[in-house]
């Protein structure tokens, strides 16, 4: 069974860290393009952050996040991270990691439209 799953969410104060994990079962993780997307309460999903497949291994940030948050891969846990650092309330949000349609493209993009297969997510929230 084609299956992400997310971990690493949690509830910390305004300035702390926290590290999601997206874990991969039945395909190979590292043979895909990734992407990190959020959905805060009322809000619509946004794109996050984004690592191409291992071939080429571009990776992108949206502009609110650069410098705090920094995406990898391990591939022999064929998992992808999201560090997180510097946490601010407004990064409040259900995280979710994402695999796109096919492998080796190599387009590290947040747009939605590039995956296909979706994690269940899991809650950040900071909040002192």
């Amino acid at each position: 069974q084609l299956q992400l799953v997310e971990s690493g969410g949690g509830t910390v104060q305004p300035g702390g860290s926290l590290r999601l994990s997206c874990a991969a079962s039945g395909f190979t993780l590292n043979n895909y393009d990734i992407g990190w997307f959020r959905q805060a309460p009322g809000k619509e999903r946004e794109g996050v952050s984004c690592i191409s497949y291992s071939g080429s291994s571009m990776t992108s940030y949206v502009d609110s996040v650069k410098g705090r948050f920094t995406i990898s891969r391990d591939n022999a846990k064929n998992t992808v991270y999201l560090q997180m650092n510097s946490l601010k309330p407004e990064d409040t949000a259900v995280y979710y990691c994402a695999r796109s349609w096919q492998p080796y493209r190599g387009l590290c993009t947040v747009t939605e439209g590039h995956y296909s297969l979706w994690g269940q997510g899991t809650q950040v929230t900071i909040s002192s």
